[in-house]
Formats: structure tokens, sequence, C-alpha cells
């Protein structure tokens, strides 16, 4: 092993310390990264630059996995995928370790809206020169399938998005509308195609289906194939709302149908029916 190489012992200890600093980092308790860091560097004998430049090789990761990053350790990407296999040794033993640094529920009835911006696929700019390797780490261990299995994260999403909606309309003086504003799901259960049932200050109906992220703008997502047929089959009034960093500070945007001029879609199952 070069001198350069990390062991899997050694990524496991650092990946560990990025987490307990994470969680604390959330939830807004104190922390100090300085004696995380002499801790770590007498645990594996490797030296401050050292330790602090893989915790930002930690960070472009985490980005991968649509996960929070630790505040002050910016993403140093080209790090080694036996990193991002240490990320998901720990996320194994650990699958429900964000759930309770989601927002609380009463708070997104008085929350304002959300910051809407333009979707990055509409944006004047090139992807960022890591997405490839993002997309590697996130195709590999299923960061889109971890976040729809999170029936926490999705809920508390399209919650905020039908607070987002009614505020959004009461805002601009359509409180009749703003009551008519319906949570399909959570109503009717799934199967709509759309989560949420809303309209534009004009009157013009919107059906919207939530998709929520803890991690960035470009995370992956799971769609089914109903909801892409309900999407062609509405196209003036189905919106893609996706809401991205949010157990920090949730941001969002839409998408309209097609899907596929801003997407790859990718099966990822198949319904197997006996011959």
């Amino acid at each position: 092993m070069g001198a350069q190489d990390w062991s899997e012992d050694e990524n496991d200890a650092i990946v560990a310390d990025y987490f307990a600093m994470l969680i604390d980092d959330i939830a807004g308790r104190p922390y100090n990264k300085a004696e995380h860091n002499r801790a770590l560097q007498e645990l594996i004998g490797r030296s401050r630059g050292s330790i602090e430049f893989k915790h930002c090789n930690i960070s472009a990761a985490m980005k991968g996995f649509g996960l929070p990053l630790l505040s002050g350790y910016l993403p140093r990407f080209n790090f080694q995928m036996s990193l991002a296999e240490a990320i998901a040794r720990w996320l194994a033993k650990r699958p429900d370790w964000l759930d309770a640094q989601h927002p609380a529920q009463m708070v997104f009835a008085e929350a304002a809206p959300l910051f809407v911006g333009i979707a990055p696929t509409l944006r004047n700019a090139p992807p960022p020169e890591e997405t490839q390797q993002l997309q590697a780490v996130a195709q590999r261990f299923d960061a889109a399938g971890r976040d729809e299995r999170n029936r926490a994260l999705g809920k508390a999403g399209e919650e905020r998005a039908f607070h987002h909606e009614r505020v959004s309309l009461r805002q601009a003086g359509r409180d009749d509308l703003a009551r008519r504003v319906r949570w399909v799901s959570a109503e009717d259960g799934d199967g709509a195609g759309y989560d949420i049932h809303s309209f534009t200050p004009e009157g013009k109906v919107r059906l919207i289906e939530v998709k929520t992220t803890n991690g960035w703008e470009r995370t992956p997502f799971h769609i089914s194939r109903n909801e892409l047929q309900v999407a062609d089959e509405n196209r003036d009034t189905w919106h893609l709302f996706r809401i991205y960093n949010f157990v920090r500070e949730p941001r969002a945007f839409e998408l309209r149908p097609p899907l596929d001029a801003h997407v790859t879609l990718t099966p990822t199952s198949f319904q197997a029916s006996f011959h």
C-alpha cells in the first residue's frame, strides 16, 4: 500500500468522525473540528492536513449519495471509490440516522414560501465537471432508491410543498384558491400520479408531483410509470416539484413535461408475468 493510500479501517474511522460532526452540525450543537482532528491523528497516525483533505473528499462523495454536507469542508473531487464504500458501510448500519433531523411538521404551516429557482437543465451553463463522478456514486449506491424508500422524507417534502402552495396563493391575494389546495396523496392515497392539486393565481390547475432529497439539485430521483403517464396526459397542468437540500435550507425548482427533455429515464425494474 502506497504512502498516500488509506486503509479500510482508516476510511471507516474518518467517515464515522465526519458523521459525528455532521449530526451535531445539522442539530445546531457545538463541536470542535480541531479536537476531532487531533483525536483522529492519534487514532490513525495521519497528519492534520491529510485528515482535513480527506474530510473534503468525504464532502464530495456525500454529494453523490444525495446527503447533506458538513459545513466548512468544501468538496474535493477525484476521490477513491473506496471512500464511498466506507460511507455506504456507515449508512448500512444506521439507515435512519437522518430522520430525526427533519424539520418539525408544525413549522411548515408557518414557513415562508420556498425559494423556487431555475432548473439546472434550463440554465445557460454546462453541468459541473464533477457531475460524472457523482452520478457514478449515485448509481452504484442507489441514492434515488434510498430517497424513494425514505417515507418520512417524502411525506415531509410533500407537506412542505403543500404549505408553499397555500402561502403563495394567499400572498397573491387568492385566499379562495388557497383554501381549495388539496394534499391528494395524503387524503386519497398514492396512485393519482401527482401529490398536490393546486392552482396558479389566475386559477389554472397545477398538478404537482413532489420529489424530495437532502442532497444537491442534481441528485437522481425515482419516478413511476404511472407518474410519467399522468405527466404526459396532462402536459399543460402537471409539474414535477423538486425540493433539494431539504434538511438544511430547502430550495426547489420545477420541471415540466416531457421530462426526458431534462433527465435521462433509466429502467430500474421490470414486471415479470408468467407465460
